[in-house]
């Protein structure tokens, strides 16, 4: 049997109007909550004081509780070609704020984010929501809702790398 695998893991679910964020730990078999919240730009701020808003508030969130890695999901490709350039640009500015730190960065596209926690990925918000609220054993729901699909993103990233790990661990027969 392989050694628990113990580490902080950041996710971000990116966005330039709202941004979320959660933290957890890996707790041997299982995940635990450290904190997770949401930033809202405003229109009234200039597009470059939003994307300089997003760099702080990632800034924050590391310095303070030192994760070891970091996954963001991946922008949604919609039909509005504005939309999704500026939500990219949105990303793109969080994966540089991690990268600064010299975290290492996962992509994650947010069907593999539902059908990790959810088993399904097309799974609702909602759905989402109630499953990380199970697996972090959390009294009810995370919200607002792109503050549990960072959490989601989050126990993904540490999903895959318990499986890296294990997969690779001698003990284990892998390579």
């Amino acid at each position: 049997m392989s050694d628990p695998v113990m580490g902080r893991f950041l996710g971000i679910d990116p966005g330039l109007a709202k941004m979320g964020w959660g933290v957890i730990e890996v707790a041997g078999p299982g995940f635990r909550l450290i904190e997770f919240g949401s930033l809202k730009t405003g229109g009234d701020q200039s597009h470059a004081e939003r994307l300089l808003a997003i760099d702080h508030e990632i800034q924050k969130v590391i310095e303070t509780y030192h994760p070891e890695a970091c996954a963001i999901e991946e922008v949604f490709q919609g039909k509005n070609a504005r939309s999704a350039l500026v939500a990219g640009e949105a990303r793109g500015v969080a994966i540089v704020a991690c990268a600064r730190t010299g975290l290492p960065v996962r992509e994650i596209s947010a069907s593999e984010v539902k059908m990790g926690v959810t088993g399904n990925g097309r799974a609702s918000k909602e759905q989402v929501q109630a499953m990380v609220q199970r697996i972090l054993g959390l009294p009810e729901p995370p919200k607002p809702a792109d503050a549990a699909d960072a959490l989601a993103v989050a126990i993904v990233r540490a999903q895959r790398d318990r499986r890296s790990i294990s997969l690779a661990s001698p003990r284990s027969g892998g390579r």
